[in-house]
């Protein structure tokens, strides 16, 4: 248990070290990169990424299937089954690596179709389309080894070094891109540190495992030694499939129902959304590997309890980052980047909704996802059916509005309702009522703080528009008022609170 919760605290300490270096970074760049390399080149970026994204879909399930089979033996230090489960992926990875080239050499014919209102020139469309290409590419034919970090709770390392090497990239971009304003160049740094990325990695994994042998050649042998893993891969891609249409595809969607120009407005919103997500998963997000292995000791007991400390903290960080973007984000927008980057204020509602449902389910979907519980693959199938149906029609009709109601009515009888009855009647073999009892407090906490923390807001003699300085204040206001009310609210009423804070006193001492 301490070595558990040891690896947890160590990745949170390293990622939390690296969201803040990367934060100034980021901002400031994307600011530098729309001035100096244009709002349509940004967006052309986004668009590339997500039709490689697409193409991606052919490894969908593998990743996360290789993770959920290593926790059993890297418990038991069993060094054996652990390189043939990597040598098992090493051989998978490679046809999906050719698969991908292949599919990628077909789409980017149709380029000339495809951007055929771009106002960019095709050379740079291509040249930054297979640079990206070999970028991922990369992560199939070499670095695919890092699974091994992750299961084994060791993400701290793939922060270290993979971070480092991209906090040099974004820097040494930054100052390209403000003196030369050369696209192409910008694209080729891109490509350079990803190559560097993955050597120094590749070299931290051979330090750390110097016993990993990892032989491609025995994969199909081994193909039949662990026949369970292709059959949860099927359930897992069809699952991921989904994952990536409600998740990924905003831009690509946004691109053929709006315009190029709107993908990189969006995508403003989404790095600010990104970054807000990314302080809270540097703290749990670390403990994925953690619950894996929490799970494969088989205490149902101790399971339980976890699980209600993670729930309950899970769903006070999503009423955090809802308050947070739909009180704080438009202002910061028009100070960022100017007034005229601001989107309609129902994008920023839907979105505010959408980000609360899918970070307060993110417990269920960690601890589902520790038992192997994926052969619900009918739900997968009726949230993407439900989610491009919507997207479509609606999409068509209101635009980005469209997009996000076609990803909140696809989340919101799946996720909300059908992920926490499928837990704990097969994996938890509890009543979902258990469920319910708890979670129901949880969804009231968040509204009753939301509403109370708003309407307070509203008498604070501040104007966030005024100035950086006046928005800072208010919200550090606004944030003091609001977590008042919502950690007193959570730790009077919700279930595992008291656990949560008695762990959290442990972790300080």
């Amino acid at each position: 248990m301490s070595g558990r919760v040891h690896k947890s605290m160590l990745n949170a300490e390293v990622n939390l070290m690296f969201y803040f270096l990367s934060l100034f970074l980021t901002f400031f760049s994307r600011k530098i990169f729309l001035d100096n390399l244009g709002a349509e080149f940004i967006g052309l970026t986004g668009t590339l990424t997500n039709i490689l994204g697409y193409l991606n879909l052919s490894e969908l399930g593998i990743s996360a299937c290789i993770s959920f089979f290593l926790f059993k033996p890297l418990q038991t230090n069993n060094k054996e089954q652990i390189q043939e489960i990597l040598s098992l992926l090493g051989y998978l990875y490679n046809w999906i690596g050719c698969v991908i080239f292949g599919g990628a050499l077909i789409i980017s014919l149709f380029f000339p179709l495809i951007f055929a209102h771009a106002n960019l020139g095709f050379g740079i469309i291509y040249f930054a389309f297979y640079s990206f290409l070999g970028s991922s590419l990369i992560g199939y034919f070499i670095n695919y080894r890092q699974i091994l970090l992750s299961a084994d709770q060791k993400n701290y390392l793939v922060a270290i070094y993979y971070q480092s090497a991209n906090l040099v990239k974004l820097g040494l971009q930054i100052f390209l891109a403000y003196h030369y304003k050369n696209l192409y160049v910008w694209v080729a740094v891109e490509f350079l540190f990803g190559i560097i990325g993955c050597i120094i990695l590749n070299w931290k994994i051979n330090k750390e495992y110097p016993w990993l042998k990892v032989n491609k050649k025995d994969g199909k042998a081994l193909l039949k030694k662990y026949p369970e893993i292709i059959t949860k891969t099927k359930q897992v891609f069809i699952h991921q499939i989904k994952n990536f249409v409600l998740v990924k595809s905003d831009e690509l969607f946004i691109f053929l129902f709006v315009s190029l120009k709107m993908v990189a407005y969006y995508g403003n919103y989404m790095i600010i959304i990104s970054k807000l997500i990314s302080l809270f998963s540097a703290v749990t997000g670390s403990v994925g590997a953690s619950i894996g292995n929490l799970v494969a000791e088989g205490d149902k007991q101790h399971m339980l309890k976890v699980f209600w400390e993670y729930t309950t903290i899970q769903h006070t960080i999503a009423a955090i980052l809802s308050f947070s973007l739909y009180m704080f984000l438009e202002p910061f927008v028009a100070h960022w980047l100017g007034t005229e980057y601001i989107m309609d204020n129902r994008i920023l509602i839907l979105l505010a909704a959408y980000v609360y449902i899918t970070n307060s389910c993110n417990s269920v979907n960690g601890f589902n996802y520790a038992h192997g519980l994926y052969a619900d693959v009918w739900s997968a199938w009726a949230e993407l059916i439900i989610n491009v149906s919507v997207t479509i029609i609606c999409g068509l009709k209101w635009g980005i509005i469209g997009i996000l109601m076609g990803k909140l009515a696809s989340l919101i009888p799946i996720v909300g309702l059908w992920k926490p009855y499928y837990l704990f009647t097969s994996g938890f073999k509890e009543s979902v009522s258990v469920y319910w009892n708890g979670a129901i407090r949880n969804y009231a906490i968040s509204a009753f703080a939301f509403a109370a923390g708003y309407y307070t807001l509203r008498f604070i003699p501040l104007n966030p528009y005024k100035s950086i300085w006046e928005w800072l204040s208010y919200a550090a206001v606004g944030m003091v008022i609001f977590l008042t009310y919502d950690l007193t609210a959570t730790f009077l009423f919700a279930k595992g609170a008291k656990d949560s804070l008695s762990r959290i006193k442990k972790l300080k001492n």
